[in-house]
Formats: structure tokens, sequence, C-alpha cells
């Protein structure tokens, strides 16, 4: 579907702040926060934009060279935030056994996902092409911290995928995500921290800088760094934005790129005295001429346009418009478990603020009510389609997928809505 059944709301009507100002400090898996301030996706469907561009996996496969493998898988781990872009909204917190499972055959992949802890909120996926080219798993645990005027999510836990044909390992974690101006002006966000991607088989890494945004904007949603052998020898330089593309180019050009541009910058610094730094809570306004192509680079990837309709949907993207629709052919094989069957988000895409908000207590209600019971019985909680053990790769403690859930035989799922 190319739009949602109802556009979103204005949230101009509320404030954020009496309900944030309890909470300095805090994590905020421990607060309920309104569902005006929800998008209508669970957090495991809202998981499964990472596989948007799957087709950079795919050309990972096809390419012959180490380096050029890495540079694609380096243009996917980039690509995979791309959609958070002006995406203010929190997806709903996942159930526990809550599922989400997605085929794309144009994309040519399919995907699983289970809400495998409560506290701390653990959703772990397992995404494999169609033509048994890749394997792609994962466990996220977000972990919120507010500060005042930004909420900051780090998303722990490591991302792994596998290139079957060339049977080489990557790994990687993926950047903080900081969301700013919560309480008031206009919400921005923007994403920080290193990226190390590692392929396993050849001691090969990628080691990407997603800049903070600085004063006046000039860093906003850049990324840039290198892939370099296991000796630590630069083979090549990436650079872009996060919300747009990735370029490759030759290390040597890019660090001369690197020191004309610092020095143009100097020379403008010392024309004009520069007067009181703005203050960086302010979204900055992006430098009009996006990113400056190096000569000789080679383009990577770059985004899709949104929908015309973006705004008013959420500021979702094609890929997401999709994520909870629903056909009766579909409704008969997913198991019960499926967020596309989870009352609370089905009546906020419907734009029925007032029955998702109600819904989404009875939900949080009944898992409480649930987890009680089987502390009282003693009972243990089991995952249904993963369990834990370490990363093959990196030795980590993991989620890793236990087979069997596309055999489409389900019986005693839990009755979570």
């Amino acid at each position: 579907r190319t739009s949602l059944p109802s556009p979103m709301f204005s949230r101009n009507d509320f404030s954020i702040w009496s309900i944030l100002r309890k909470c300095i400090g805090m994590e905020l898996s421990k607060i309920t926060m309104p569902v005006i301030f929800n998008e209508p996706l669970s957090f495991l469907q809202r998981l499964t934009e990472y596989m948007e561009h799957t087709y950079l996996i795919h050309k990972a496969s096809s390419l012959p060279s180490t380096m050029e493998r890495m540079q694609c898988v380096a243009a996917f781990a980039v690509s995979a935030v791309a959609s958070q872009w002006e995406r203010t909204g929190k997806p709903f917190n996942p159930l526990l056994g809550e599922t989400y499972e997605l085929i794309r055959d144009d994309l040519g992949f399919r995907l699983l996902s289970e809400q495998v802890s409560h506290h701390p909120p653990i959703s772990a996926f397992y995404a494999e092409g169609l033509n048994n080219d890749f394997v792609f798993h994962g466990s996220i645990y977000p972990k919120l911290k507010f500060w005042g005027k930004s909420v900051e999510a780090e998303p722990k836990g490591t991302m792994t995928l596998e290139l079957l044909e060339h049977n080489e390992a990557y790994t990687w974690t993926n950047p903080t995500c900081c969301v700013h101006n919560i309480i008031v002006g206009k919400l921005w966000i923007e994403q920080y921290g290193n990226v190390e991607i590692t392929n396993h088989k050849t001691g090969e890494k990628c080691i990407l800088s997603f800049k903070p945004c600085g004063l006046f904007g000039k860093e906003l949603h850049k990324v840039e760094g290198y892939i370099q052998d296991k000796s630590k020898k630069k083979l090549c330089a990436l650079y872009g934005k996060w919300t747009e593309c990735l370029y490759s180019v030759d290390p040597a050009t890019f660090e001369a790129y690197k020191k004309n541009d610092k020095k143009t910058a100097e020379e403008k610094k010392s024309s004009k005295q520069v007067g009181n730094a703005e203050d960086p809570d302010e979204m900055p306004l992006p430098d009009s001429e996006s990113v400056y192509v190096i000569p000789g680079s080679i383009l990577l990837w770059k985004i899709s346009p949104r929908p015309p309709n973006s705004a008013q949907m959420y500021n979702f993207t094609s890929f997401a418009m999709a994520l909870n629709e629903l056909d009766k052919e579909m409704e008969s094989v997913i198991p019960k478990t499926d967020c596309r069957l989870r009352p609370d988000i089905r009546a906020m895409e419907n734009g029925e603020i007032d029955l998702a908000s109600e819904e989404k207590k009875r939900l949080e209600e009944k898992q409480r009510t649930a987890r009680k019971n089987r502390s009282k019985s003693e009972e243990e909680w089991k995952t249904r389609w993963f369990h834990q053990g370490p990363n093959p790769y990196t030795g980590t403690q993991d989620w890793l997928y236990s087979g069997n859930y596309w055999d489409r035989n389900y019986f005693n799922l839990p009755d979570i809505y």
C-alpha cells in the first residue's frame, strides 16, 4: 500500500514536559508514555527497516574482491539507519512473545523477529536471502536515556551478516541515535558514534565515524571512515551522509581533500570573527551543498526519495508504509502473536487515538498480570523461535534463531493480545 488508512494527528496540543520532568536521568523503558508520541508500528517492525536496501547485500555477494564486498556491507550498515531521519514518533514497545514476519519476494528476503525479553527489552531477528545467498541476524537492546532536552537511544547488540557463497561473516554494532528538542522547538534526530565492521575471515575492518552535529550544523548527518586490512593499512576511504548517500574514494585523495577543506574553513574563520556560539540544541540548517563529491569517487548507495504524503504519514518511507498492512490471506497464515494483529497499533493506524490509548493500557496490564501469575507458579517464560547462546564470530552473548518458524506449525502460542 502507498498510504496509511488515516493521516497522523497533531502532537502540538500535548506537553511532553509534563510527563518527562519526573524522569531526568532515568531509563525510559520504565516509563509509560502516552500513545500520542508513538507511530503506528511495533519496534519489531521498525527493526525490519534495516532490510529496505537488501539489494546492497545481494550486490556484495556478486562482487569478486573482499574490499568491494566490504564497501557494499558498509553501505548496507549506513543505509540501515537512514529511515530514522525525521522519524520522531516512538515505535510501540513489543510485548513479550510478540513476533513479526516479512517476506519480500521482490527484495529477495524473508525475516522473522521475536520479543525475547521484557526486562530488559530485547528484540531478536533473523533474515535470510530467498536464494540462499545470505543470512543477517541480531538482537537489539535499546537503552534509552533522557537528558533534559534530548532522548538518547543506544542500540546495544551485534549485527551479523553472513555471505554464504564466500563463507564470510561480518559483524558490527549500530550508532547511537539522539532525538533533540523533545520539550520545545522542532524535534530533530542525529546519529553519532563509531561503527566498526569486521570481516572475520580476512581480518579486514571498516571503521566509520558518524559525526555529532557540531556547532553551526557543519557536520550534521556526516559519516566518514576507512576500510583497512588486518595490518591496519588503509585500502579506501568512505564518506557521505547517513540520510542520503555513501561514496568511496582512494585514501590519499580523501586526505588531500580534508586538508584543503580544513584550510578553507580556517581562512573563513579568521576573515570573520565568529560571534556567540549558537545553542546546538536548535535544529541546525544543513549545508546547502549537501555532500561534496570528491573527483574520482564511486557512489555506493543513494537513498530513494520518500513518498509525497510522507509528512502526513509519520515521515514513513514507502517501505515502512507497507509494514503493518494486513489482508485476509495473510491473516490465515501468520501466528496470533504477529504485531499486525495487535489492536492498539491497528487503532492508531486507523486514527482512533482514544481506542489506541485504551488498548495499549489493557495490553500492558495483561502483560503485568501474566508476569505476576508466572512468578507465583515459578514458571519460566520460554522464548519460541530464538535461544540464547554465544555469537559464533564474536563470542559475545546473543540470541540465535532456533528454526522451524516457516513450517507454519503454530501451537501453544501465548495469548498476548
